[in-house]
């Protein structure tokens, strides 16, 4: 999708004011900018508040870590997973319910040069691979742990944006009828919950994955599932 064609207004604060499940496919062709960086979504996942979705960092309530996903609204929620990866995740409902949307891949529709720096370490890579992914849109977008709690609203207009800032854009929702809904990909609990929503037919949507239980050498100890969101 060429620039010119999306709207680079700025999303309101209200709009994530909603159930995850609501706001995720609401979510799908709509950009966020970072930096010179901006991502059109293609993929995200819904993930509920505590004691109602298993699968979410908040089930158990809420902790340190997970303290950012319980308000307000519209703010980033960065984590550190598998030892490796970031993931990126926005914030839903008012103060104190902690639930988030995670950002699972986007066609990068601004500053695809950095984004390709970040991602590519000097090799080929097709645009398509450059968001496909969470830690990918991640990186394209070098969202890291210092970004975590990072205010993705901005109130007034786009023009005035800083330039390390993150801002939500209205992009171009996409077609009720190019939604498609699933299971979310690689959990392990709740995992017939359809709150995977994607873009049907784009190529930048990752491929899902069922959970695999990960194995584990004699030293190993069991901290539980990798968090999703």
């Amino acid at each position: 999708m060429g620039r010119g064609q999306l709207s680079f207004a700025a999303l309101p604060r209200s709009f994530f004011d909603r159930p995850s499940h609501e706001v995720a496919p609401d979510l799908l062709g709509r950009v966020l900018a970072h930096g010179s960086v901006a991502v059109r979504l293609t993929e995200v996942e819904a993930y509920g508040g505590p004691g109602e979705d298993p699968a979410a960092h908040t089930y158990r309530g809420r902790t340190p870590r997970n303290a950012v996903m319980f308000g307000p609204p519209g703010h980033l929620y960065v984590y550190f997973t598998y030892g490796m990866h970031f993931c990126a995740n926005l914030v839903c409902l008012p103060d104190g319910f902690g639930s988030a949307v995670l950002l699972r891949a986007g066609e990068v529709v601004e500053g695809l040069a950095e984004a390709r720096a970040r991602r590519s370490n000097g090799k080929p890579l097709a645009d398509r691979d450059l968001a496909r992914g969470p830690a990918r849109l991640a990186v394209a977008l070098g969202l890291m742990r210092e970004h975590n709690g990072l205010d993705a609203i901005l109130e007034g207009s786009p023009l005035g944006r800083p330039r390390q800032s993150a801002t939500m854009l209205e992009g171009v929702p996409a077609e009720a009828l190019s939604i498609r809904s699933g299971p979310r990909t690689g959990i392990s609990t709740a995992k017939e919950v359809p709150w995977r929503f994607w873009i049907d037919g784009d190529p930048t949507v990752s491929p899902y994955r069922a959970h695999v239980p990960r194995r584990r050498n004699a030293a190993a100890t069991s901290v539980g599932e990798a968090p999703r969101s």
